[in-house]
């Protein structure tokens, strides 16, 4: 029963990513809340998840570590709505084959509803 339940929560939380996608287009954010401020397009790839694409020779891709926890500022498509603060973890840094000299950046919503700690990838 406990495994039926984990499958369905990695179901839950794929959907909720690209649900994610259906609300926000962009993200951007500061590392330390200075210097510059990066922006990039949400993806959605479904053997990764909710991710962002980084040239490998960026400097930011160096500083991102897996479990880093940002704050992080989701952009809607419109510009009438204003960006929704998250806290986000990096979980994970690949380099993708289809994306030659990128890597995708793995994003997991941090959310806090109920109480509850949700972590949305």
């Amino acid at each position: 029963m406990e495994e039926k339940t984990a499958l369905n929560r990695s179901a839950e939380n794929k959907s909720d990513s690209r649900n994610i996608l259906d609300t926000f287009y962009s993200v951007q954010f500061s590392l330390n809340h200075v210097g510059p401020t990066y922006l990039f397009k949400l993806r959605y790839i479904p053997l990764n998840g909710l991710c962002i694409l980084v040239k490998e020779d960026s400097s930011i891709l160096k500083k991102f570590k897996v479990g880093d926890i940002l704050d992080m500022e989701y952009n809607t498509p419109g510009l009438s709505d204003s960006p929704k603060l998250l806290k986000t973890q990096i979980s994970s840094k690949n380099c993708h084959d289809h994306f030659n000299g990128h890597s995708l950046v793995g994003l997991s919503i941090i959310d806090k509803q109920d109480g509850r700690l949700r972590i949305l990838r």
